[in-house]
């Protein structure tokens, strides 16, 4: 039986009423061309679209959008697409970290103030998917998301290339000279050839991974790639689906429970996710009222696998990856890991919807006996430098450095860095370890991904490609090396990062999770007391409103005054 009515409906405090208000919302819906009986007593879905001419990842989300629409009619509901900001990873500056509250905020208050009862939330590019998510899971209207999906795998000279991280490799080869300028440039037509986002494992494919793995995505749906007919499918069916959901009432905090985190942190490490991942999961759980620590992602890693042979880890791309199994196949493999009771927005069982998967090719999706690393992709740092932790991607590292100690050289901000690295009176070689200050939440502000600094022009050249580099900054999903990032609390508010000086020894210990300076307590100290906190950027707008509310990195990044559950009043229809 269904939970609601046509009465129960939200939409109907709008469209039902016999009264002048009630006249107005009709009269306008008339206004542009719709029935009296397409509207009332219909559930109205919500078609939250980041669509923008200037994202190439969601460039199809306006004709997905129409499938969304077909799917909804189809099952007697009525489909209203909603603009929502865009946020692509490649234009919006100065971080478009910056920007993932505010989509969520949108997404809450669209959801809240229009005359909607359930919403299909449409993205993919990097912070759009945590952001639609979070904001859905603040109003709790039934909601179900649809992945941009990955972009057909680029071609260059006859060679695969991966978007982001081929593009980084090849950058340190060009300032390596060991490519040509003639051969960079026709590069740059053969990357990305497609709508969708990074087909890497890149920010994007691990969240919309994640999002199929917390519940919020039909099966399969994550990994489909964008111009395959099956996505169009796909869309049209999470059409009809939201409409059954609206009946049945069931909302994202009936999903969103702490084993469906458990089972996403899983997941995460088994496709060696982009560390932004840990960001954006403790900020969605906050959402949900839910506590998610750093331990547990470190725990989690301990016993986890690491299983997609996908770049920069690996050695395939998202589209090997689908045609491989996809990441059912790959979750299949894990049941012993994972929550198969967990609900999902099918209105069936995690486990339910991995029956019948396998794997097809195990090159790409490894098997349990032969995975590509035996524990995650990511590991947890405490240390002195980090007392509030520091993340680092341990299958995107290189080995013989996740242990290690070396002597700092120490940048103040990224414009200190990019004007000093390539110099030639820098005391440098490839045993020291780069420092990057002032690149966290508020001192980036937004934490750029300047996280995987750039290598000495001279050390490119003596054939020097890793270096150990830290930063309380973060690093695209879809780059590599031994990068320490999101170091907890940063420089700017006067973490432990903002007190190391050029020539200060600091250890890296992956496996015994530690990242120290060897500095004593007292001349730690000594040195905050001469430390001053560096002024304020921003002091009007929204950056000014994120200024005085954003959360440190192991918090999230969220706004204070939007974790939790506490209730917002639905608005008076007068």
């Amino acid at each position: 039986m269904p939970a609601k009515t046509a009465q129960d409906l939200r939409s109907q405090r709008w469209f039902g009423p016999p009264t002048l208000r009630g006249f107005s919302h009709r009269s306008r819906l008339k206004q542009l061309g719709h029935r009296h009986d397409d509207f009332v007593g219909k559930p109205v879905v919500a078609i939250v679209n980041t669509w923008s001419e200037i994202n190439p990842c969601h460039a199809h989300l306006r004709e997905r959008a129409e499938a969304v629409k077909r799917g909804v009619w189809q099952a007697g509901g009525f489909p209203v697409e909603i603009p929502a900001l865009s946020i692509t990873e490649t234009y919006f500056k100065p971080s478009p970290m910056l920007f993932r509250n505010l989509l969520a905020m949108e997404t809450e208050e669209i959801l809240r103030g229009l005359p909607v009862d359930g919403a299909v939330l449409m993205g993919g590019c990097d912070k759009t998917t945590p952001a639609l998510l979070m904001g859905a899971a603040s109003m709790n209207l039934p909601a179900i998301f649809v992945p941009a999906g990955p972009m057909l795998r680029g071609n260059w000279n006859g060679q695969p290339l991966g978007s982001g991280t081929d593009l980084l490799k090849y950058w340190t080869e060009r300032c390596a000279g060991t490519i040509s300028e003639e051969e960079w440039n026709d590069m740059e037509g053969g990357i990305a050839r497609s709508p969708g986002f990074c087909m890497t494992m890149g920010t994007a494919a691990t969240m919309t991974a994640l999002a199929e793995a917390l519940g919020m995505t039909l099966p399969g749906a994550s990994s489909i790639p964008a111009v395959d007919s099956n996505h169009v499918r796909m869309a049209v069916n999470c059409g009809e689906r939201i409409v059954e959901m609206i009946w049945q009432d069931l909302k994202p905090r009936d999903v969103l429970t702490p084993a469906a985190f458990e089972n996403a942190i899983t997941v995460d490490m088994a496709i060696g996710g982009s560390t932004n991942a840990i960001i954006h999961l403790v900020a969605l759980a906050r959402r949900c009222g839910l506590s998610l620590d750093l331990p547990a992602f470190d725990r989690i890693s301990r016993r986890t696998p690491v299983l997609a042979n996908i770049r920069p880890s690996g050695a395939f791309l998202m589209e090997d990856f689908y045609y491989a199994g996809g990441l059912r196949a790959l979750m299949a493999q894990l049941t012993d890991l994972l929550h198969p009771e967990c609900l999902t927005v099918n209105g069936r069982t995690f486990g339910q919807n991995l029956a019948g998967a396998s794997v097809v090719n195990r090159d790409v999706i490894r098997p349990r006996d032969n995975p590509l690393a035996a524990t995650g992709g990511t590991a947890i740092l405490h240390g002195n430098l980090a007392p509030n932790g520091a993340v680092i991607k341990t299958s995107a590292a290189t080995p013989r450095l996740l242990q290690h100690t070396g002597p700092a050289v120490v940048f103040k901000d990224y414009n200190d860095l990019a004007a000093r690295i390539d110099r030639d009176d820098l005391v440098v070689d490839e045993n020291s370890v780069l420092v990057l200050q002032g690149a966290g939440p508020l001192g980036g502000p937004g934490m750029p991904e300047w996280g995987m600094l750039p290598l000495p022009s001279r050390l490119l050249k003596k054939g020097v490609r890793d270096m150990v580099r830290l930063s309380d900054a973060r690093m695209s999903g879809t780059a590599y090396g031994t990068c320490v990032l999101h170091i907890s609390p940063e420089s700017h508010v006067g973490g432990p990062l903002a007190l190391v000086r050029d020539g200060d020894l600091i250890s890296l210990d992956a496996e015994g999770r530690r990242l120290d300076v060897r500095l004593s307590d007292a001349e730690l100290a000594a040195r905050r007391a001469e430390w001053r906190r560096p002024e304020r950027k921003y002091t009007r707008g929204y950056m000014a409103l994120y200024s005085d509310h954003v959360a440190q990195a192991h918090e999230g990044c969220d706004f204070d005054f939007l974790e939790g559950i506490a209730p917002t009043p639905e608005p008076e229809i007068h």
